[in-house]
């Protein structure tokens, strides 16, 4: 394998941050990635690998090592929450496509197979980048505790609030979706849980999802509109879920019921509007801190995956480093941005409070499923040459 001789620093040891480490390892290329905190870790809970994810994950050797720690998904389910499935998408046709499964997948079993495929060397934690500057065809990185660093390049793969973004692109606060999101994994294994079935329930402001993520394991989540930065009150967020999404179709209530209260998060659903250019000189962006999308088509990690390997295919293929930043953010700009408004437009019809909007919602889902859902999918999981 060629050697180069640049070295790549990453800010971000996350889901994007991991796989670009990995990819450009693999292309011979010298990688650092600097992690703020003590561990290793994805807060979350479960997430859908679409084929495009797999995809990437199966052309850096991981294939043997997810199958262990993950769950095959043969449909996608659409149901009102009386329990009137409205459509019902077979995946085995993106399948055949892309020539990949789409996966259910707890977030922590993801981190784990990801850092196992870096070299452990190359990972420094409790490494709080705080900033940049560029000096005479180098970038000087700065950390929390002081210490300097001197790298080639530099990756800001460090989420939504991204420091490098703020220092590429300004500080401008992330798009409040208008919905808040609940997210829990339970050990259920019940026949109403059907085995390979991702499905979303869909009432009035409010949407319940759930999908297997393996060993018995089911993942779910619940949407609510509200204000932003409200919360809920000490050990009553299971009682809240509970009077929420009571009465709606099973196995929901006892999905909730099962669930540790402390095992229970929430965070508010942002994103950020896209923009015309990540990176400046010998730095750029990956993931969600270039473009972070809601999570309603199941792309967030899916695009990091898609980003790392781009990134780590130009750098491979140009002798002028620079050049292989601009040219592997022409490759995934159109795209990305596409899916952060595709995202944003599925959340808001999901969301739809009006009685008659959701009626109307509704009696179209069987068409949406039949004609329009399985291209934006196909197209959403197909990665561009």
């Amino acid at each position: 394998m060629e050697k180069h001789t640049f070295h790549v620093s990453i800010i971000g040891g996350g889901i994007g941050g991991l796989t670009a480490a990995s990819a450009l390892q693999r292309q011979g290329i010298e990688v650092t990635v600097f992690e703020r905190n003590p561990e290793l870790r994805e807060i979350g809970a479960g997430l859908t690998l679409w084929a495009n994810g797999v995809q990437v994950l199966q052309q850096l050797g991981l294939t043997d090592a997810l199958t262990a720690v993950s769950a095959r998904l043969t449909h996608f389910e659409c149901w009102s929450w009386r329990g009137k499935r409205l459509g019902s998408m077979r995946l085995d046709t993106i399948e055949r496509r892309v020539g990949a499964p789409s996966l259910g997948i707890h977030r922590a079993d993801l981190l784990r197979l990801l850092a196992d495929a870096v070299d452990r060397g190359s990972i420094h934690l409790h490494a709080h980048c705080v900033g940049f500057r560029s000096e005479q065809g180098t970038i000087i990185a700065h950390f929390a505790d002081g210490h300097e660093l001197q790298t080639d390049l530099l990756v800001g793969a460090d989420g939504l609030y991204s420091v490098i973004r703020e220092q590429l692109l300004g500080k401008q606060p992330p798009r409040y979706s208008g919905y808040t999101c609940w997210r829990g994994v339970a050990l259920f294994e019940e026949q109403h849980v059907s085995p390979g079935i991702s499905s979303e329930t869909w009432g009035r402001g409010r949407r319940f999802g759930m999908l297997p993520i393996g060993n018995g394991r089911v993942f779910w989540y619940a949407t609510l509109n509200c204000p932003a930065g409200e919360q809920d009150r000490v050990g009553e967020r299971k009682a809240r879920l509970s009077r929420l999404f009571g009465g709606w179709r099973h196995p929901i209530g006892r999905l909730i019921e099962t669930t540790d209260e402390e095992a229970i998060l929430r965070n508010d659903l942002f994103d950020r509007r896209p923009v015309r250019h990540w990176g400046r000189g010998r730095v750029t962006l990956l993931g969600d801190a270039a473009h972070p999308p809601t999570p309603n088509l199941g792309q967030g990690a899916c695009q990091a995956l898609e980003d790392a390997l781009v990134l780590a295919g130009c750098l491979a293929d140009r002798r002028e480093p620079v050049a292989a930043l601009r040219a592997y953010e022409a490759r995934r700009i159109r795209r990305s941005a596409a899916i952060i408004e595709q995202s944003a437009l599925f959340g808001k019809i999901g969301q739809w409070e009006q009685p008659l909007l959701c009626s109307l919602r509704d009696g179209l889902t069987p068409l949406a499923f039949a004609t329009f859902l399985p291209r934006l999918f196909v197209a959403n999981v197909s990665i561009p040459s």
